[in-house]
C-alpha cells in the first residue's frame, strides 16, 4: 500500500507512522504541502495521513498553499482514499466536510485524558474507553454533517470523529515522539506562559513522555483499520 503523509513543520516527526508502514510492508512518502501538492498523487495514494502544524486551517492569507491542500484532501475523500487527520489534519477534514473551524476558549497543551463517546464506528474499535494522549492545539471545530463524534475531553468536546467508512479525524497527537515534544517545548515555549486550565508545565509534559509508547500502539491500530477500510473501498 502507498502511504502519503503531509508534514507541516520541519521538526515534526513521522517516526511512529514510518514504523507502522515498515512493519506492514507499506511504502511511505512524506511531503511538505507548502511546496505544492501534485495531482498524480491522487492516483498513487491509498492512505493519506494529514499531520499537525502551528498554522490554522483558516490562515489562508498567511499560508496561501492551504487552499490547494484542502482541495487535494477533498478530492482524496471523494476518491475514497483512506484518510487519517491529526490535529491540524482533523481540523482540515472538518473544514472540507463543511464544519466550522475556529479559536477555542481553552488551549490544550500537555498529556490530557480523553474519553470515548457512546457512538461506535469500525475505525475506532479497540480504543480504550479512557486514555491519555499528548495535545497541543488552540482551535476546535464543529462536527461536520454526517460525521460520528467518537471522543471528547474535559477541555474540548471535539476530540475525534469518523466520516463515511474511510475517514478518521483525531484532535490529539498519538504520533508524538519524545524528541518532537522536546523541540515543541523549546520552539514554542511562549505558549506555555499563557494561563489556562489545560496548559501543563514543560516539566510535567516531559515527565509524562513515557506515555508515547502506548500512544504509538494505539496509533498503529487506527492506521491498520483505516488502511483496511481504504482497501475495501478501493
Amino acid at each position: 500500500m502507498n502511504i502519503l503523509a503531509f508534514k507541516h513543520f520541519d521538526f515534526d516527526d513521522p517516526q511512529a507512522i514510518a514504523q507502522w508502514a515498515a512493519l506492514n510492508g507499506h511504502r511511505l512518502t512524506v511531503a511538505d504541502p507548502s511546496a505544492g501538492v501534485r495531482a498524480e498523487w491522487l492516483e498513487q495514494t491509498e492512505l493519506l495521513v494529514i499531520m499537525g502544524g502551528p498554522m490554522s486551517v483558516y490562515d489562508e492569507a498567511e499560508c496561501p498553499w492551504l487552499k490547494a491542500e484542502k482541495r487535494w484532501v477533498e478530492q482524496a475523500i471523494r476518491r475514497e482514499i483512506g484518510v487519517l487527520g491529526i490535529c491540524l489534519g482533523a481540523q482540515m477534514l472538518a473544514d472540507v466536510l463543511g464544519g466550522r473551524v475556529y479559536r477555542h476558549k481553552h488551549k490544550e497543551i500537555g498529556w490530557h485524558p480523553i474519553a470515548r463517546t457512546t457512538e461506535k464506528h469500525p475505525l475506532f474499535e479497540g480504543m480504550p474507553e479512557r486514555f491519555y494522549s499528548f495535545q497541543w492545539h488552540a482551535d476546535t471545530y464543529d462536527l461536520p454533517h454526517g460525521a460520528v463524534r467518537l471522543a471528547r475531553s474535559e477541555g474540548c468536546g471535539e476530540q475525534a470523529f469518523a466520516y463515511s467508512d474511510h475517514v478518521l479525524a483525531l484532535q490529539f497527537h498519538l504520533e508524538a515522539t519524545p524528541s518532537c515534544i522536546g523541540r515543541m517545548l523549546t520552539e514554542w515555549e511562549s505558549e506555555l506562559t499563557e494561563p489556562g486550565p489545560f496548559v501543563q508545565s514543560a516539566s510535567a509534559i516531559r515527565e509524562a513522555c513515557g506515555r508515547s509508547r502506548e500512544s504509538h500502539r494505539m496509533l498503529h491500530g487506527l492506521l491498520t483499520k483505516t488502511a483496511m477500510a481504504a482497501g475495501v473501498q478501493r
